[in-house]
Parts: structure tokens; sequence; C-alpha cells
């Protein structure tokens, strides 16, 4: 282990000197405030390498301790159990938090000393729920506004920038258009909404509905209800062979519109809707419905479970009961992908409305506004450093 003395004059410096002489690996040990400046103490453990090098005036003592022990082990090797090796290993683990915790609390700490509207803006953009990484971008591109509410107003406006839109309404290009998503998002209803706006433009002869739900008797039963209100056709496909059966009757239809099971989980019933769909070919469009209620691990896990459909886009629903919105436009922008269409209520097709940047983004700060989010120091502290260490890599 290598530990070694810094004096700077600010922390910016000193932690600068660190990472430069030691690496991003090193371990702050100690700080303190001195006359000129600061002193840090840190340490970064050498691979295959068990001596302690010490490079500091005032612990000489420790030097003869390590050198001694260095040669006596070399003098007298000894195998090293297993559990020992397995029991160095977690230490090391634990340092190594430690030390990605008391450098994460350094940068905060310094941050606010140097640019405490930066801190405060960057505090208010993880509130909002972006990622770390997204809202450090976000607060240095405003970095020149030190006025907190103007960086507020510009840091919004960049993010609506961030955010991805369908660059032609996909209705409007006629063909194929599967739903698909976790249950209870509302795929069903959405339908409906885009079956009446469709109908309403172009005429009901020329949409139809195709259902691939054979576990839910009431979302059948629901979508049949709407066929009729609609005076548009509507089957049902179980498997591929009823899905080309059901595209052949349908086919002079000009927007066909399908809906699927809701699937929670890795389950079977995931490759058996997806080989359904597949049935349609490359004229079909696959729209990911989410709900704005859902959390931000939950719609991780959506994004992650459907990829496997090849969404081109994805619907957003239940905007009027969300509770909060940033950390689903930020799962967004960071999976790349765009959003269609929003809803946000129940009326048929009013609720229906093509996705807007800037609007979202605005009612996203509405929400924080109305539910105020207090996030702990400590939390901002590890996030901004895990996202600088991300920046750096």
């Amino acid at each position: 282990m290598k530990i070694k003395r810094f004096v700077a004059q600010d922390m910016r410096q000193a932690l600068r000197m660190v990472r430069e002489a030691l690496g991003e690996d090193a371990v702050i040990l100690s700080n303190k405030s001195i006359d000129g400046g600061v002193e840090l103490t840190a340490a970064v453990d050498l691979v295959d390498d068990d001596s302690a090098d010490v490079v500091d005036q005032r612990i000489p003592s420790r030097q003869p301790v390590a050198a001694k022990a260095t040669k006596a082990a070399a003098d007298k090797p000894a195998a090293v159990p297993e559990d020992a090796l397995a029991d160095m290993r977690r230490e090391m683990q634990n340092l190594r938090r430690w030390m990605q915790a008391e450098l994460s609390g350094l940068s905060w700490y310094d941050l606010g000393q140097r640019a405490p509207h930066s801190q405060a803006l960057l505090g208010r953009l993880m509130a909002l729920g972006l990622d770390a990484e997204l809202a450090r971008r976000l607060s240095e591109r405003v970095s020149g506004t030190e006025e907190l509410e103007q960086a507020w107003r510009e840091a919004l406006y960049l993010l609506a920038g961030e955010v991805r839109l369908c660059e032609s309404e996909i209705l409007e290009q006629g063909g194929i258009v599967a739903l698909v998503g976790p249950t209870g998002v509302g795929k069903t209803t959405t339908i409906a909404k885009m079956a009446a706006r469709f109908a309403l433009r172009h005429g009901h002869r020329n949409v139809a509905l195709i259902t691939t739900d054979d576990f839910r008797i009431g979302a059948r039963d629901q979508l049949q209800t709407y066929a009729r209100i609609l005076n548009v056709p509507v089957r049902t496909a179980t498997d591929a062979n009823e899905m080309r059966e059901a595209l052949n009757l349908l086919g002079d239809r000009r927007l066909i519109l399908v809906d699927t099971a809701g699937m929670a989980a890795a389950h079977e019933r995931i490759v058996d809707q997806r080989d359904i769909l597949a049935t349609a070919g490359a004229g079909l469009t696959t729209l990911l419905t989410l709900s704005a209620t859902t959390e931000a691990a939950a719609v991780q896990r959506a994004l992650r479970l459907f990829a496997d459909f090849r969404p081109s886009a994805c619907v957003l629903t239940k905007l009027d009961e969300a509770a909060s919105l940033g950390s689903l436009l930020s799962a967004l922008i960071q999976a790349g992908l765009p959003t269609a269409f929003v809803t946000d209520g129940q009326r048929v097709p009013e609720d229906l409305q093509v996705a807007r940047a800037h609007p979202l983004v605005t009612r996203a700060a509405e929400l924080l506004a109305e539910n105020p989010t207090a996030l702990d120091t400590g939390y901002l502290a590890l996030a901004l450093g895990g996202a600088q260490q991300h920046a750096n890599a």
C-alpha cells in the first residue's frame, strides 16, 4: 500500500493531485484545513504488493515497520488459505466502496464551496427524477448561469431537447400497429383511442382490430365493445396461424391495430406473443406502452423485457394519474426510445395526443412543484461521484 500526503490551496486541487498521483482507486484516509489550504492523506493498494510505502514526513516510524514486515514475509513465505484470500478480497471491496463514498462526499462538498448554485441545480434535477449522469450533464451545460431559477429554466429547455420523438405520426402511415407492454398499463383503452382517432379522420371502413390476448376475458370483451361502438371488425389471434388468417381477412383495411396480452415477467407467453406478431412480417410497427404511474425500477425492467420486440417508439399512458414524470423521461432518454403518443384520461379519443417534448418536461416540473422531493445529501454525493466516475471512464 502506498500512502501519501497532499497539500493544496483548495479541495478541488487536492483531489486532482490525488487522482494524478495515485489514480481513481485512491482512498482518502483523512482531510483537514491548514493555513493556506487543505491537507489530504490518501492511500492506494498496489496489486501484488503487500508492502506499505509511506510518503509522509510526519510518520517515518511506519517505514521501518513496513520494511521489517516485508523482509520477514520474504524470508518465510507461507501459503494463504482460500478463506483468508476471500476475506482479503471482501475487505478490499469494502475499502473501495468506502473510498468511493469519501471521494464522492468531498466532491459534493467542493462543488458546494465553489459553485453553490450548480450544487442546488444538480439536486433539483435529481429530485425531478433524472439519472445522475444526465443531471450532471445538464448542470454543466448551464454552469455559466449563476441565477438558480434561470439556470433551472435553461436546464429544462435542454432536457426537452434530449427527449426523442417520432418524426412522423405512426397511425397516418397505416399498416399494422401492435401495442405491447406490462399488464395494466392501458393498452386496450389506448387501442380504442387510436382506432377512434383514425376512424374519425379516414372512416371506419379503413380500420380493424386484432387481439392476441386469450388470457383476460375482460380485456377481450372490452375491445369487442369498443369495436361495436366504432363499427369496426375485431378478430382474435391466439397463435401464428390465426394471425395469418386474421390479416388475410382484414387485408383491405388501411390500419390494423393489434392488442396484445400484458406481460409482467419473463414468461413463456412473451415468446408466444413475439411469434404471433412476427407473422405480420416487415409491415409491423410495434409500440411499447408504459404507464406514467410506474416506478423507475419497473420502467427499466419493462424496457429490458420488451427489447426483443424491437419497439419503434413508446406510448405513455395515465399522465393524469402520475405523481412524477422525470424518471420515466430519463429512462427513455437513456434507452434512446422515441415517444409517439401520450394519454391523459379515459375519454375516447380525446385523451390521446401526439407526444411533444416541451409539454412533457413542463408537466414533469409541475409535478415536482406539486410533490416536492427532498433527497438525502449523502445520496446526492454518491450519485454525483458515480456520474463523474462514469464521465471520466
